[in-house]
């Protein structure tokens, strides 16, 4: 270990030594001991100095005994704090209450629907199926049954075969991204004999049922740096030996279309089958590709440009009965629909049928006759249909407002439904008809009434930023609360890639809600829901914006009465892990506790992780001066200072995590245990049975009963204080 280090010197720091008082506790605790090996590093003439860069060896037994006992600290924590038990009881009792989760349905020729649904008590889902879409349930595929084979817990996603007889199944344990491919054959539900690993998902069937594309990881270590560089496309024909499947879109195979290790990649037929479309992002330039559909199985796929990159109004496009349609930006609309001829497929050419700019674009579905483009202006979605033949356009129209997605059954048929849902009302399913614009509620719809939902109020503010500049923030409580500065406020926070948070209810949320908790959602500069202007504005050189917003929205929630610095509460996840991460390192004084949930951390050592290429677009790479300066700014744990009286700290991580690893939170959480002077707890969570997230429904549960009970214990709720 000390032969890794630039330093040759070890500098122990003996947490036996330093302890600290917890609320309410009768002993005194002490942190698992951290020794430092300090490395320094010369950036651009700058010298920084990394004391846990050890940790980030993860298959080290030091690293890995360090890990745990940090984890088994942690839990012996947890199990003291009144409330946590009780939460994860309310949970599970919503869970009974909770409708069957259902998934998408897929609509295939032989009048079959295949979906996947979730009963209540249910951990993970199962696949089913229906003779028609009114037809009765078929149970097609257990993965609880499967799980016990295999001696793990199982989650699956699906793509069933064009005629309805083939089910190509993805199967992953433990949170972790890389798959197994089976193909489950449905009318006698056994498996095939051909198995895939390690793939990373199946895109589509070929249009004759005789096989299908999938993408091809070249390592199974979800901690190698490798993990998603040099993504295979690749067709395997049903029945046949692995071995013969053929690579149909990859750097080594198609070096005239100059592909870096790190784009991902991913083909997919048109709606029609017609052709292939192939995208790469990743890039420095998002590009697409189209080929006939009947070059699949040529020794050469024709690959010719869709989108080169070169235009940069031109965001994303599809094919659709030879014409190219085109999503793109100017320096007003936050998005513009044209149209062109295939071969001409350039924004010069093409013709505008839709512009929007007061909203910014979220999805597109579409049916055989219309597309259905989503947007959204923060508080409320919009959906606008578009008529392929005739070309007009309507605006749909929905029973509330909040988040509204349209979802297509096939794309050969104009059968599809509505989910739509707010921050304070549950999900409704509708089936709806383009043609006629009628909407009905659907058959498996079941929105039941969680105790509390009536009395929550939802206010969308503007706070006023740093600069002046007007951040919307969404806030969400009970009724009956008093705006006295004594309420518990759960303010969350994410702000990267021009992602907005969908408004819609967590119903995991209820349980604090009726304590008189407050939810505040920012929206601060980095996410998108003020356009692609906003995004820039929390990007790279820009990033302060993002946590800077954050701690704007903060001090309003204090002034105004929603709560106080003794009972706020931060939270960011995934790269909102650098918004609270900067937030408590440059204002520790208006936070209670903050969650930091799988976080970046130290974005400045962000390319030394699996996905750190692809990350390095949206915050800089240290191979540039001006982007390495900026890196080392939004880096939370290069910016902990000794001394510091810092809120408290759960740092959280997923043992299987292959986009943010555990080194990430565990270096956080041992630099802030050595330096913190406030005496509240800085603890490190790993979860062993998940990745970056968890499709295990009790895993989740006990989870967030976890954090939530960490976070109100020192927000100094009454119903959540040490009892032992």
């Amino acid at each position: 270990m000390k032969s890794n280090s630039i330093c040759r010197f070890l500098l122990v720091s003996c947490f036996s030594v330093l302890v600290f008082s917890l609320n309410l506790a009768a002993q005194p605790l002490a942190y698992p001991e951290t020794p430092r090996y300090p490395v320094a590093d010369t950036i651009w003439g700058k010298i920084v100095i990394d004391d846990y860069r050890w940790l980030e060896e993860m298959n080290n037994t030091e690293v890995k005994d360090w890990v745990k006992r940090q984890s088994d600290f942690t839990n012996s924590i947890f199990d003291k704090i009144a409330g946590r038990d009780e939460l994860m009881k309310e949970f599970l009792e919503l869970d009974k209450v909770k409708p069957a989760r259902y998934g998408f349905f897929m609509k295939k020729e032989a009048n079959r629907y295949f979906f996947e649904k979730t009963l209540a008590g249910e951990n993970v889902g199962k696949l089913y199926y229906r003779e028609g879409k009114n037809g009765s349930d078929i149970l097609l595929f257990d993965p609880v049954a499967y799980s016990n084979a295999k001696d793990t817990v199982v989650t699956f996603d699906f793509v069933p075969s064009g005629d309805g007889k083939m089910v190509a199944l993805l199967l992953r344990s433990g949170g972790q991204e890389v798959a197994t491919i089976r193909v489950l054959n449905v009318e006698n539900q056994k498996f095939y004999a051909e198995s895939i690993y390690p793939a990373g998902a199946v895109t589509g069937w070929t249009p004759d049922h005789k096989g299908f594309i999938y993408s091809a990881f070249q390592t199974s270590n979800h901690l190698s740096n490798d993990f998603y560089k040099d993504i295979r496309a690749m067709y395997h024909a049903s029945g046949t030996d692995t071995s013969m499947d053929k690579i149909i879109f990859s750097r080594e195979h198609n070096p005239d279309l100059k592909i870096q290790r790190h784009e991902t990649t991913s083909v997919r037929y048109s709606s029609d089958e017609k052709y292939l479309l192939c995208a790469l992002w990743g890039g420095p330039k998002e590009r697409s590709f189209f080929a006939p559909a009947a070059d699949l199985l040529k020794a050469k796929i024709s690959w010719k440009p869709f989108i080169t990159g070169e235009d940069d109004e031109i965001t994303s496009g599809f094919i659709h009965n030879e014409k190219a349609y085109l999503f793109s930006k100017d320096g007003t609309a936050h998005y513009r629909l044209s149209v062109s001829p295939l071969d001409k497929s350039d924004i010069s050419r093409s013709k505008i049928i839709l512009s929007e700019r007061e909203r910014r674009l979220t999805y597109v579905s579409q049916t055989r006759d219309y597309l259905f483009v989503h947007s959204t202006n923060g508080a409320h979605h919009f959906v606008d249909q578009y008529n392929f033949t005739t070309g007009e356009i309507s605006a749909l129209k929905f029973p509330f407002g909040g988040a509204t997605y349209v979802n297509t059954y096939n794309v050969k048929s104009n059968d599809c439904f509505l989910r739509v849902w707010s921050r304070n009302n549950p999900m409704t399913i509708y089936d709806y008809n383009p043609v006629t614009g009628e909407t009905k509620l659907n058959l498996i719809n079941s929105s039941p009434h969680y105790p509390g939902t009536d009395d929550l109020v939802v206010e969308e503010v503007e706070v006023p930023g740093h600069d002046g500049v007007m951040i919307p923030l969404s806030i969400t409580y009970n009724k009956r609360i008093n705006k006295d500065g004594s309420n518990v406020v759960y303010m969350t926070g994410y702000g990267s890639y021009g992602m907005t948070f969908v408004p819609s209810l967590n119903i995991l949320f209820m349980p604090l809600f009726n304590r008189g908790v407050i939810l505040a959602t920012t929206h601060p500069r980095g996410d998108g829901i003020n356009g692609p202007d906003w995004h820039k504005g929390g990007f790279k050189a820009t990033k302060p914006n993002t946590w800077k917003d954050f701690i704007s929205c903060a001090e309003y929630l204090i002034k105004h009465g929603y709560t106080s610095e003794k009972r706020l509460i931060g939270s960011g996840t995934s790269a909102g892990g650098i918004l609270i991460g900067r937030a408590i390192t440059e204002r520790p004084d208006l936070f209670a506790a903050s969650l930091h949930i799988v976080p970046v951390s130290n974005a400045l050592r962000g390319e030394n992780r699996p996905n750190g290429d692809t990350d390095a677009r949206e915050f800089g790479t240290v191979k540039d001066s001006v982007e390495a300066m900026g890196l080392i700014e939004m880096d939370a744990y290069l910016q902990i200072k000794q001394g510091v009286a810092y809120p408290a700290v759960l740092a959280v991580g997923g043992i299987n995590d292959s986009r943010v690893p555990v080194w990430q939170p565990g270096k956080f959480a041992a630099a802030m245990q050595r330096a913190s002077s406030s005496g509240k707890p800085v603890l490190l969570q790993v979860n062993y049975d998940s990745g970056h997230i968890t499709e295990e429904k009790f895993v989740g549960y006990r989870n967030y009963a976890n954090m939530y009970a960490f976070a109100l214990w020192q927000a100094g709720h009454k119903d959540f204080q040490l009892t032992k």
